[in-house]
């Protein structure tokens, strides 16, 4: 009975740690800021349904994402992935990722949840609102009607100074004067 109850106080514990207070999404915060980029995937189309492969009752992969427009004074580009439709927190945080090289204009699908990703030449992943590492699939209640998973993505003009697992309120207020162009894709999301 006791490694249960352990095992159940350390779940509630890092549920709670990885909470943050309510906010605007990302991209509401920047949306007067830099110039506009435009992000796509060939897994949804805008405003389209995301496939079951990339939500957290399928195969909890991350999908593939591309980007246009990156300005030449970008040091690094950084995605984060939010649901404004979720109760708690708000948003919800599905994905944190950032210091990723500039020369990059799209990730393949199936990025690995490591905290470091040496095949992104030293772009490094944040903690999502489950308090794990890497991409977080759509997962909302069941009953709900679909959620709005937005992803969005922004060049800044530094690399961030921010080790591996990092919350999306840390990256956001180190980006703070830094953007210099953003954009979204928003994705919908319904229990199967």
């Amino acid at each position: 009975m006791l490694p249960i109850v352990v095992a159940t106080v350390a779940a509630v514990a890092a549920l709670a740690a990885s909470q943050e207070p309510p906010r605007p999404l990302a991209i509401e915060q920047f949306r007067q800021t830099g110039g506009a980029m435009t992000v796509s995937s060939n897994a949804f189309s805008a405003n389209g349904t995301i496939p079951l492969k990339h939500a957290d009752y399928g195969e909890k992969i991350s999908p593939d994402l591309s980007w246009t427009a990156v300005p030449s004074s970008a040091k690094s580009v950084i995605i984060l992935t939010e649901d404004p439709d979720a109760k708690e927190p708000t948003p919800f945080v599905h994905w944190v990722l950032y210091n990723l090289p500039p020369s990059f204009s799209a990730l393949p699908g199936s990025v690995p949840g490591t905290p470091r990703l040496p095949e992104f030449k030293g772009a490094l992943q944040g903690r999502n609102s489950r308090g794990t590492t890497g991409y977080s699939g759509p997962r909302p209640p069941k009953g709900d009607p679909a959620h709005h998973y937005h992803f969005e993505v922004f060049a800044v003009d530094i690399m961030l100074s921010l080790d591996p697992g990092a919350t999306a309120t840390a990256v956001l207020e180190a980006m703070k004067g830094h953007v210099v162009a953003r954009g979204e894709l928003v994705g919908l999301y319904r229990a199967p």
